[in-house]
């Protein structure tokens, strides 16, 4: 057998060996298979560099730099801005980017700000009513009773002149009984003096006044002095052509004076009373004309002119009262239907206008998507002036000819916020500190 140290010398022998072949090797510039010489290589790899940091952005897109790593009021780090991405970073800091495959997904529009005639649609609520001027009412001035009813339903159209019901009062038969008994006393001192005659004609008169302050009729009256005697009834006719809204008289009941009895309306004009709400209100003003719909005659439409605006508002709905007169030849217009009214409000001229759906409002401010280009969409804070129904007139913020999302803006925002949160959530791993206590060595150390 080999001793210990032959055993060693031959292991340092093999040892200087493989060094002195692979040096010989290096010498030749030949390495692995002999292709690739090792100067090539070193040239080809360049020296790696590690980028410098500018300063740090917000996460969730706001306006604000810091030179330190910082947290917002999320608690979220702030996202480092290397060297040579500063310009790209900083028009884009606001800038929202989506695939051409997402924007078709998501449905997005978008259309061009321009110059408009902004004109407003005010819309309100209206009841059909009765013309108050067309409305009359049958209240005798006299105590009485009821003796015969010619008009006995509610909703009975009745002419001009045509009988209603007949009236007894004792005291109508009493001035009766005076205006004759003056008459006949005027017939009877004709040949007497002056004074005689002249104080039969003032009772004759004066009984005859009495009679008609009783709202009856001069025709009635000339009826009265024909015949020989009272007349123990009295008729009361219809005042005017209309309909009887409403009907308190039956027959043999006692009234007293100034009871309504009747009360009569023409229908041939009415009035429609709509509640305008109160922020609507600056565009209501006398004169204007209204579309009106109901829903008893649907596709036919009727015309009608706003003659005041009532000068009270309801707290309770924060509106005001509006009246429209229009005339209602055929009777379609009935009281108490319900109506729909269209009130045209005069234009300003042409002012800059976006669609209403473009405007995203959040809180104390309104915010629209601008489309840049293709799949670039910047947020822009606008101020918003009169707006119409499918168009609002924009102040600030926005230029003529440039594009607003109009479809899918809300999904946008939302995307492009989810995007910068978790972009800043995942800027930054998650520290877990441990306390003392918690760690092996001090649990360890504790015992």
């Amino acid at each position: 057998m080999m001793n210990k140290g032959a055993a060693i010398a031959l292991t340092m022998a093999v040892v200087a060996g493989a060094l002195g072949a692979g040096y010989w090797l290096g010498s030749k510039g030949i390495i692995g298979n002999g292709k690739i010489p090792a100067a090539q290589i070193a040239a080809t790899e360049p020296a790696k560099k590690e980028p410098k940091i500018l300063f740090y952005r917000n996460p969730m897109g706001l306006p604000d730099t810091s030179q330190t790593p910082k947290k917002d009021q999320m608690g979220m780090d702030y996202i480092p801005v290397y060297e040579g991405e500063e310009e790209t970073s900083t028009e884009a800091r606001n800038q929202v980017k989506i695939s051409t495959e997402k924007i078709q997904k998501l449905g997005v529009r978008s259309e061009a700000a321009a110059m408009r005639d902004l004109s407003r649609i005010v819309r309100a609520v209206g009841r059909v009513e009765a013309n108050e001027r067309l409305t009359y009412t049958v209240a005798p001035k006299f105590e009485g009773w009821i003796e015969k009813l010619h008009v006995n339903t509610t909703g009975q159209a009745v002419r001009r002149g045509q009988p209603l019901l007949e009236v007894y009062s004792p005291e109508l038969v009493s001035a009766q009984e005076e205006y004759a008994i003056a008459s006949q006393g005027q017939q009877a001192l004709k040949n007497a003096g002056p004074e005689a005659q002249a104080s039969m004609k003032q009772l004759a008169e004066a009984s005859l006044i009495r009679m008609r302050n009783w709202d009856i009729s001069g025709e009635q009256l000339k009826d009265l002095s024909k015949n020989s005697g009272p007349r123990r009834t009295l008729t009361y006719r219809s005042p005017v052509n209309g309909i009887v809204i409403e009907k308190k008289a039956v027959q043999g009941m006692r009234f007293m004076p100034g009871e309504v009895l009747y009360q009569i309306a023409d229908l041939s004009s009415v009035w429609i009373l709509a509640d305008v709400f109160e922020q609507d209100l600056a565009l209501v003003q006398p004169g204007q004309t209204a579309k009106i719909k109901l829903n008893a005659y649907p596709g036919k439409e009727f015309s009608a002119k706003l003659t005041y605006v009532y000068p009270t508002l309801n707290a309770q709905t924060r509106t005001v009262s509006v009246r429209l007169e229009l005339a209602n030849p055929g009777g379609l217009l009935k009281p108490a239907m319900y109506a729909d009214v269209e009130l045209a409000a005069p234009s300003n001229g042409k002012v800059l206008t976006i669609p209403t759906s473009a405007v995203i409002f959040g809180g104390t401010r309104q915010t629209v998507l601008v489309e840049l280009a293709e799949g670039r969409f910047e947020p822009r804070e606008v101020k918003l002036g009169v707006q119409g129904n499918d168009y609002v007139e924009v102040l600030e913020g926005v230029g003529e000819g440039e594009k607003v999302v109009v479809a899918a803006n809300f999904l946008i925002d939302s995307e492009s916020n989810l995007k910068a949160a978790f972009g800043g959530m995942s800027s930054a791993p998650a520290k877990v500190e441990t306390s003392p206590a918690a760690t092996p060595d001090a649990a360890h150390k504790g015992q």
